[in-house]
């Protein structure tokens, strides 16, 4: 034990050194390695999450790949809570000001709540881009001719290509600045919406798979270029740990006291029919280099993307230090299989689904009784935790067989 204000004093100097540090150059690093992502400084930070959270990892990477674009529809939920708990927040913004815009909304609609986002920026930027039409049309502003072609035909596939035309924008607006034209003015307060926002509806398996599911089909099934992501903790983790669809067969939770008797709702493959929609199944623990694959790829889907990301629970009844390896054996054995399924594979003539994971290679009850939610049921009622659990394995099985199935197909035949 030691006095804290000498500690405070060192700490408090130490941080100062911290937040002075320069950000990182992009250019000298490849983002899209894992390696590479977690040289960009997060956008996230000081959550206040439990220890060990498994959804705070897939946010902060969000941040660190698309923060500076980066608008959040958050469900009400785990998430919201450590993401907006006023009057701090955990989003933050880099040195030059740019960061997530983040809003939270009701348990059922935020995908609709985001895809309305979406079609807002989109309308912004059509708007903005009409605006600049009507003024290189005026002769008087033959001027902006040369710089208007390089604003439409920038690429925005690459951040590279993204912070050239903010420079781009940035001149635009210098210059239509002392233009007293409403045409001129409107488009000064819209010329940010040129540059591309990447939108992304965020939450809980409770609002994905239950309460908000039939907004997560509508979305899903609209074609608009907005992103879906589910952070399954398989319970309703902010609210005391009930079961949802995404409960596994097996495990216990509030409303399953006897353990869930039927299989998790599969998702992923649920809205895989639809053919339009990109598709992930992800575990940064088991697989970082997939995970980040997924949200790169998701992104730059020009049409709907949803990402199922596995997240540790402290309702799981865990060593919340253990949550690596317990995400490692979720897809080892068989669990929690790892795939994309990519709409632009079909158009190429490929199978849309690329499996990212091997064959299962551990017995399911290995990966289970690591926790309490299946070790209570093995407890109070042997011989309904051995039925379940056989249950579980054969389904477990069976999904893999359809998945392997799925991905053998071949859309030329």
């Amino acid at each position: 034990m030691k006095p804290q204000a000498p500690v405070r004093k060192e700490e408090a100097e130490s941080y100062d050194f911290f937040l002075n540090l320069p950000e990182t150059d992009r250019s000298r690093f490849n983002v899209s390695s894992v390696k590479g992502s977690q040289f960009v400084k997060p956008l996230f930070e000081y959550s206040g999450a439990c220890l060990g959270c498994g959804e705070t990892p897939y946010i902060k990477l969000m941040t660190q790949l698309f923060g500076d674009r980066l608008i959040i529809a958050n469900a009400t939920g785990c998430s919201s809570i450590y993401g907006g708990n006023l009057p701090t927040t955990p989003y933050t913004t880099r040195d030059d000001g740019r960061g997530p815009a983040w809003s939270n909304s009701l348990f059922e609609d935020t995908a609709e709540f985001g895809l309305g986002m979406r079609q807002t920026m989109d309308k912004f930027h059509v708007q903005a881009i009409e605006l600049l039409d009507r003024l290189v049309s005026d002769p008087s502003n033959s001027d902006l001719k040369g710089l208007s072609d390089s604003i439409k035909n920038a690429d925005q596939s690459t951040q590279e290509g993204i912070d050239e035309l903010r420079g781009h924008v940035e001149e635009l607006k210098k210059r239509i600045s002392g233009n007293g034209s409403s045409d001129a003015k409107n488009l000064l307060s819209l010329a940010d919406y040129i540059v591309k926002k990447s939108v992304w509806s965020i939450g809980g398996d409770g609002w994905g798979y239950d309460i908000g599911y039939g907004g997560v089909d509508h979305v899903l099934a609209s074609g608009e270029n907005i992103k879906l992501l589910i952070m399954d903790t398989e319970v309703y983790s902010n609210t005391g740990g009930q079961m949802s669809k995404a409960t596994p067969l097996g495990a216990v939770a509030q409303f399953a006291a006897g353990g869930k008797q039927t299989p998790k709702k599969n998702i992923g493959m649920i809205m895989s029919t639809y053919g339009k929609v990109y598709i992930a199944q992800v575990n940064f623990g088991a697989n970082p280099a997939q995970t980040l694959k997924a949200f790169t790829e998701a992104e730059a889907y020009d049409g709907p993307a949803l990402i199922i990301a596995y997240s540790v629970c402290i309702a799981h009844g865990m060593d919340m230090s253990k949550g690596v390896e317990a995400m490692k054996k979720s897809v080892t054995s068989g669990y929690w299989p790892l795939y994309r399924y990519n709409p632009e594979l079909e158009a190429q003539g490929k199978n849309p689904l690329v499996i990212n994971s091997k064959d299962p290679s551990t017995p399911f009850e290995e990966y289970a009784y690591r926790e309490n939610r299946y070790k209570a049921l093995r407890s109070s009622n042997p011989e309904a935790a051995k039925e379940l659990m056989k249950q579980a394995e054969a389904d477990i099985m069976r999904r893999w067989k359809l998945l392997k199935h799925m991905a053998a197909w071949d859309p030329s035949a």
